[in-house]
């Protein structure tokens, strides 16, 4: 017989940082789940925006997620023309943030190219093809306003 433990939701603050040491090695894996470290929200934010635009996505959407969720203060949506262009953009976002001293960037997706996910920390940037972006429509489920809040109006 197994014990299930039940399921806890914690906030960000509450997120425990751990690093694996390897055996043999002083060498440590990267803590997971910090928030980007000396850079502003919207600094990284701006810096995204501004990386998107230079580098020709298509259709840059970025939505506030305060008040909507703790895991990330804004969300950018945005699409490339192939999966060339998404992956390229994707690398370039990469550049820029690490140029920029933003820690613990992670990227998911590089190998199809079809829905590329920057987690930035405060700020989580989607990269698709324009297909892909249409079939999951981040941008209705993410924009909407809350029950309480359509409800208040």
């Amino acid at each position: 017989m197994s014990v299930v433990a039940p399921l806890v939701a914690r906030s960000r603050e509450d997120w425990t940082l751990s690093t694996t040491t390897l055996p043999g090695s002083a060498a440590s894996a990267p803590p997971t789940g910090t928030p980007t470290a000396g850079t502003a929200p919207a600094d990284v934010l701006k810096l995204v925006l501004d990386t998107l635009e230079e580098n020709k996505a298509e259709e840059i959407q970025a939505i506030d997620l305060k008040g909507k969720t703790s895991i990330a203060d804004a969300m950018v949506v945005s699409s490339g023309r192939s999966h060339r262009h998404v992956g390229a953009l994707a690398d370039y976002l990469m550049k820029a943030l690490k140029e920029a001293g933003v820690a613990q960037v992670r990227v998911e997706g590089l190998p199809a190219c079809d829905w590329v996910l920057v987690d930035a920390g405060d700020v989580i940037v989607h990269v698709f093809r324009p297909e892909v972006r249409a079939f999951y429509n981040l941008e209705k489920m993410w924009s909407a306003a809350r029950p309480g809040d359509r409800l208040a109006g």
